[in-house]
């Protein structure tokens, strides 16, 4: 038997390979999104496809990752098609690989002695990969054809060898074929670094001793996450939130079984699978079931292959959270991802009262644009952040990415010297976080102008219809507003998934949700609303409206009035 120390020193140090391969991607990719943005994510498997490490990159890749790897060795295994030593297999059919299109996954499985003991695998989000419009990403796509080529799983390299004609084939059907090269080539890179470091590995304390250290660190991670979740008490917890299209709502609905240190997520009651790509595949449903999980009792918790010997996530096919082939599928990983962890996050709340925040903006806010420029296609790709929702103790965080999406920020140098974009602002929206003893954080509005002849635009975003909720009193937070100014000045509202033809001069404002309030906001610290007020992220007709705090200007500065603030916040509790 492997020693503990042994087996911990194995554990972090393939952690820290799935980490080196990351930094590898990064460094070797060639377009914005995935080099600035670090929209990637790495992870080493088991030879049954399962996860024994992986690093800290995108939940939604992540948590999809074991699902994708389990399709495809069952893919391989029915066509068939063997493997070999050298081999990668590429792929990015959502059904299969378990997340949308643009994120296109490679595999390499790792040989010892003629015999497969695990694989390396990455997903990278690729600006483009053909379909109805620059970016990939359509509100307006009927069935999965529409969002771009569909890769199912075939061998991009043969024993080493790269394969021109399937790197050809997919570089004939996107719009910036070198993005695509560049940053394929640098997720094999980051595979072929993964493979070496595991040699490393195993020529220093054997396979069998590795393989070992990787089935404790699973039985470890599985008998932790028992006892936290005695912590729960045993019931059943149900919540629902719901996603937007043009005419109506859908609503996602969860129900939480929690018993004898295990629990059971159940989406049964879920509506059924829509005519638009809001639909999650059930990869998508797994990764964010299991990040709000995880966050919600450890963030620290070892996460690998352990945790599912615990937790089970079921949904029934043919609905939103697990659709049927062909349904357009692209957004539904940016977009319902975040709704199931916040429904999940929702449900907790009950059991977990004191522990859990108040709804985030609850989007990624999803910007695709790109055209032809002198005479050379463009496309560009980018997340937009907004307001994390007020916690126990702690004001959410203003202007930052939350929940299913872990990417940096592109920096507007980058975008601008890249594509025909001038951007014209980039700032926080006052008044857009939720009030609360514990305040939700401010959205985003980001703004640029068109400068080729004409571009297309298309957006995914949610919480246009609806408001992020607030927890324990705490109100809402504000909705996004999105719109168009032509160069004329006539303004064009966007809808949450819209598709619209750009000229040169059009200015685009994306304005992102904030994050709901925690707490009653009548019991937050009046100096804290005056701070607020002096900083700029709330109105002083909002301290008094909601926070029931009277600002005024005495001797040309701004502070509170004790007195009348008093009267009112009595006032408000009669």
């Amino acid at each position: 038997m492997v020693d503990p120390v042994t087996v911990e020193v194995i554990r972090n140090s393939s952690i820290y390979i799935a980490e080196e391969m990351g930094i590898i991607l990064r460094n070797a990719a060639y377009s914005p999104n995935i080099r600035d943005r670090m929209d990637h994510s790495c992870a080493i498997l088991l030879r049954s496809g399962e996860v024994i490490a992986q690093a800290e990159h995108i939940p939604v890749h992540l948590g999809s990752m074991a699902v994708g790897v389990k399709n495809t060795i069952s893919y391989l295994k029915q066509i068939p098609i063997d493997l070999e030593e050298g081999d990668v297999i590429v792929l990015n059919d959502p059904y299969i690989a378990g997340t949308h299109l643009n994120d296109i996954t490679v595999v390499k499985p790792l040989f010892y002695k003629g015999d497969i003991y695990g694989y390396v695998a990455n997903k990278a989000h690729h600006v483009d990969v053909g379909g109805m419009v620059p970016g990939s990403i359509s509100g307006n796509a009927r069935e999965l054809v529409q969002e771009g080529v569909v890769i199912p799983p075939m061998k991009l390299v043969r024993r080493g060898e790269l394969d021109v004609s399937v790197l050809n084939m997919i570089l004939s059907n996107v719009r910036v074929p070198r993005y695509t090269r560049g940053d394929l080539k640098a997720q094999i890179a980051a595979l072929n670094v993964g493979e070496k470091r595991l040699k490393e590995l195993i020529e220093k304390y054997g396979v069998e001793t590795v393989l070992e250290a990787w089935d404790r660190a699973i039985d470890y991670t599985a008998s932790y996450l028992r006892t936290k979740i005695e912590e729960i008490p045993s019931g059943s917890y149900k919540a629902e939130d719901y996603m937007e299209m043009d005419d109506k709502l859908i609503a996602i609905r969860t129900s939480i079984v929690v018993r004898s240190g295990s629990m059971i997520v159940d989406f049964t009651g879920t509506d059924k699978q829509v005519d638009m790509p809001i639909n999650a595949v059930y990869g998508v449903t797994v990764a964010a079931t299991s990040y709000a999980i995880k966050a919600a009792l450890d963030p620290d918790l070892p996460m690998n292959y352990g945790f599912f010997k615990v937790v089970r996530i079921e949904a029934q096919e043919g609905t939103l959270v697990y659709p049927k082939k062909p349904a357009p599928v692209a957004a539904g990983n940016v977009e319902t991802s975040q709704r199931i962890a916040e429904t999940v996050l929702k449900a907790l709340s009950i059991p977990l009262r004191g522990r859990i925040p108040a709804a985030s903006h609850g989007s990624m806010n999803n910007i695709m644009v790109g055209g032809i420029h002198e005479g050379r296609s463009w496309a560009f790709y980018e997340t937009i952040g907004g307001g994390m929702g007020g916690r126990p103790g702690k004001d959410g965080v203003d202007g930052v990415h939350t929940h299913m999406t872990n990417t940096m920020n592109t920096p507007i140098e980058v975008i601008e010297r890249e594509c025909p974009i001038l951007f014209i602002e980039y700032s926080l929206r006052d008044d857009s976080g939720g009030p609360g003893q514990y305040r939700g954080g401010l959205g985003i509005t980001r703004a640029f102008k068109i400068l080729s002849e004409r571009a297309v635009l298309s957006i995914a975003t949610e919480r246009v219809k609806l408001r992020p909720w607030g927890l324990e009193g705490g109100l809402e937070g504000a909705s996004g507003n999105h719109y168009v100014v032509k160069a004329g000045s006539e303004v064009i509202k966007l809808g949450s998934k819209d598709t619209v033809e750009l000229e040169r001069g059009d200015i685009v404002y994306i304005n992102t949700p904030g994050g709901g309030g925690y707490g009653r906001p009548e019991l937050r610290d009046p100096e804290l609303v005056l701070k607020d007020v002096l900083d700029g992220k709330i109105s002083i007709e909002s301290a008094k409206n909601f926070y029931k705090v009277i600002i005024r200007r005495r001797r040309g500065s701004l502070v509170v009035d004790r007195e009348e603030t008093e009267k009112l916040r009595q006032k408000s509790v009669v």
